[in-house]
């Protein structure tokens, strides 16, 4: 249109910015209603970190303990690994054989739509397999392998402390100087108790053989005399003359234990134990080992009840928990009571036959179908222990408590543990007992409805829990998002200021630098709008492309507003002057808008994960651009009626005399006048450009700078999980003292030592929930742990 006169033009068919001028109250109507969208839009649509991307990544696993890899291999690995090769839309299979386990990877295509549909059939496929070899498991295939906690709640025991441990501290005072008393002489020998806690509702009795099978093994020492039992509530000890010292003692019984205790059974809920030669020591060494207060099966009592609240919450889909400690009843009995008692079939057998968890059927009574129940199974230890077994000769009936010891206990070896380390009220770091909550957000919510509801569930949960459980948010999804879209605020903030204060010294006047500062937040109210109708999210690939559509979407207002203040200094009327300006325009706007869409179009074209990762890039910049198209050629014009005043303009000869302006023709003359020698050297800075972009690292992502990393801790293939815990242990100390120094160097300019480390998560015996999208947790394996680490200041 830049031919055409302005008389032309302005005789010429109405456009939208004529239409917006000339009918202002349809024009503001319609900005009264942009703004609303924009502000429903943004309110409406969902919020997570990452872009909603489906996993194409599944497991199947299988226990065979006590074998070996090869025979895994062989009998159980490569059979899964012909069934899942039948679905046609797997890609990948990957396999690793240990000893006593098989793990089978699954990736599907890249170009899979339903992963559910296929994962179903995988799964279809391997239960087909009904002869897997005796003593192996089921198989297990995950297909949830993929999903990403948007909230992570470590619950954890802190150390028994206050009353409670004082009053432990005074009990096992008195029973040691009770039974010291006792003694009429100690020969010139070291006094020494051996002090073990435990949970209160544990019975002493059952560590009594512990102390008598220790007494065995140091009686042909000589070194140890006069040994006697004590025990009361929560806790049991012997006191006996020695010859050693109180640390000879402590590290005889740590070798005593790992020879003869196997410390990878020892008691979950046991307290370290405590050797003490002068009383007056007592107190000190009993608060430094003092264990965790709640036991595991009072946290798995307390986490259930945590996860049923939360799995109510509707915003909630899913609420896994990680660090549970298996039980099982135990029943310890003598073969030759068995015997005597002349049992009609072997113990197992009766066991089978009572504990009935089959269906009964079915019966129609009174036009009513009625389900029939068998109330054989056995629900606890007390119904396990009044089942009748057989009859004694004089016709008594027998019970199974009569004939074995039943006692309900965890299993052992342990698996799979979860500790959680941080710091009490005096800043002393502790390691307690943990499980952990993966909390999973149904799609489409917005993740902070999500974290405020999750919030008002827990706040009701605190008042029917202990006031001193620790319950800590290792990974907070919810407090990410806020942060990235506080960041996006405050670049919006910073964009309008610069915007204003830019438009101000350029034209040098407030009215122009005004348009433009209410020309962004109308362009990105449309902006909102149109993702909310494309379906695209808030997350951080659409919030980075917002930030960068921030510099480019005040171009076109830009443009339009400096063209309506020359149709006012050419001496047009407001009302011509301020569509006419922004018309004369409207081409080279089209097309610069347009160059800008194509640049960015690539994106859509990346194929994969990343391509679906970096989808919605696109999309934000291109509903930016053509909003800021829209938004000059319609409210651009209606604002400049009513804000742009004419101001006289200098002539062209005049502003080539002095400034800015002098310089710059004087450049552009002399390369329009050598405009080859300036091609060439344009060339030349090109092939500058392509020798330095090939020196370049690359990296698909920037860095995401997060509150969270972590460490993984592996082992040897035959490493216990005690040894793994033991590792994992020592690393967290490495954690915190280098936490600690740097803290120190950091804080040394402000005075004070600045705080880094706020806790450690680990789990021993495999990984933890998926807490980042790329990360993919490992399974359960002995040899392995994971220290999640979680700083102040990312």
């Amino acid at each position: 249109m830049a031919h055409k006169s302005d008389q032309e033009l302005i005789n010429g068919p109405h456009n939208t910015a004529r239409f917006f001028v000339e009918n202002k109250h349809i024009a503001w109507v319609a900005l009264i209603a942009t703004a609303i969208w924009g502000a429903f839009a943004y309110f409406s649509m969902p919020q997570r970190k990452d872009p909603e991307i489906p996993v194409r990544i599944a497991v199947a696993m299988v226990l065979w303990p006590g074998e070996s890899a090869e025979r895994v291999e062989q009998l159980i690995t490569m059979r899964m690994e012909e069934k899942i090769a039948g679905n046609r839309n797997v890609t990948k299979i990957e396999s690793i054989s240990r000893t006593g386990l098989a793990v089978t990877y699954v990736e599907l295509g890249e170009d899979t739509r339903d992963t559910q549909k296929e994962f179903d059939d995988i799964n279809f496929r391997l239960n087909s397999i009904h002869d897997l070899p005796q003593g192996a498991s089921p198989i297990q295939f995950i297909k949830d392998f993929g999903d990403t906690s948007a909230l992570m709640l470590t619950v954890a025991s802190p150390k028994v402390s206050g009353p409670e441990l004082q009053l432990r501290i005074r009990d096992t005072r008195e029973a040691v100087e009770r039974v010291r008393a006792e003694r009429k002489e100690n020969q010139g020998l070291h006094v020494i108790s051996v002090i073990q806690h435990f949970p209160r509702s544990m019975d002493p009795e059952l560590v009594r053989p512990h102390f008598r099978l220790f007494l065995q093994q140091t009686a042909g020492l000589g070194a140890f005399r006069d040994f006697r039992f004590y025990n009361g509530s929560g806790f049991a000890g012997a006191d006996f003359l020695t010859t050693l010292t109180a640390d000879q003692v402590s590290a005889a019984i740590d070798k005593f234990k790992a020879e003869n205790l196997h410390q990878a059974e020892f008691h979950p809920d046991a307290w370290p134990t405590v050797v003490v030669g002068d009383i007056s020591e007592l107190e000190g060494k009993l608060t430094a080992a003092a264990g965790d207060k709640y036991t595991y099966r009072e946290l798995e009592d307390l986490t259930e009840q945590m996860q049923k609240t939360l799995e109510a919450v509707p915003i909630v889909s899913k609420v896994e928990r990680s660090g549970i400690l298996p039980e099982r009843v135990l029943l310890t009995f003598s073969q030759e009571k068995l015997a005597a008692y002349n049992l009609p079939a072997n113990l197992d057998q009766l066991l089978s036959a009572r504990n009935t968890n089959a269906p009964g059927g079915e019966m129609i009574a009174g036009g009513r179908r009625i389900n029939i129940e068998p109330s054989g199974e056995f629900h606890s230890e007390k119904e396990l222990s009044d089942l009748m077994v057989t009859m004694s000769q004089n016709g008594t009936p027998v019970y199974l408590r009569d004939l074995v010891d039943i006692v309900r206990e965890y299993e052992t070896p342990s698996r799979f543990l979860n500790y959680y380390t941080s710091r009490d009220a005096k800043g002393q770091w502790h390691r307690n007992r943990a499980i952990t909550l993966a909390l999973q957000m149904r799609s489409g919510e917005q993740i902070g409805n999500f974290g405020k509801a999750v919030d008002a569930a827990l706040a009701d949960l605190r008042t029917r829990m202990p006031a001193d459980l620790i319950v800590s948010r290792t990974s907070d999804q919810p407090l990410q998002v806020r942060e990235q879209i506080g960041l996006f605020m405050n670049s919006l903030m910073e964009a309008v200021v610069l915007v204003v204060i830019i438009s101000w010294i350029g034209f040098w006047e407030w009215r122009s630098a005004l348009v433009m500062a209410l020309s962004i937040p109308l362009t990105l109210a449309m902006t909102f709008g149109m993702m909310h109708l494309m379906g695209i999210d808030i997350q951080q690939v659409s919030i980075a492309s917002l930030i960068i559509a921030l510099g480019l979407l005040v171009d076109d207002p830009v443009v339009a507003g400096d063209s309506i203040k020359r149709s006012l200094a050419a001496g047009h009327p407001p009302v011509t002057a301020a569509w006419l300006g922004p018309t004369k325009l409207a081409t080279a706007i089209v097309f610069a808008t347009l160059t800008n869409i194509v640049a960015y179009l690539p994106f859509m074209w990346l194929t994969g994960d990343p391509g679906k990762f970096l989808y919605s890039l696109a999309i934000v910049l291109t509903c930016s651009l053509v909003a800021s198209r829209i938004v000059s050629m319609t409210f651009i014009p209606l604002l400049g009626y009513y804000l742009l005043k004419p101001k006289a303009e200098p002539e062209m000869a005049e502003r080539r005399k002095k400034g800015f302006a002098a310089i710059y023709y004087k450049v552009g003359d002399w390369a329009i006048a050598h405009r080859w020698k300036v091609m060439m050297a344009s060339l030349l800075f090109l092939l500058l450009g392509g020798v330095f972009a090939s020196r370049l690292k690359t990296q698909f992502f920037p860095k995401d700078y997060s509150y969270l990393s972590y460490v993984d801790v592996w082992l040897p293939n035959d490493a216990p999980l005690v040894e793994s815990n033991q590792a994992a242990a020592k690393a967290e100390a490495v954690m915190r003292r280098v936490a600690e120094e740097y803290g120190r160097e950091g804080g040394a300019e402000h005075g004070k030592p600045h705080e880094i480390l706020k806790s450690l998560t680990t789990f021993v015996g495999g990984g933890g929930p998926r807490f980042w999208f790329t990360v993919s947790p490992e399974l359960q394996q002995l040899n392995y742990a994971q220290i999640i680490i979680q700083v102040n200041d990312k």
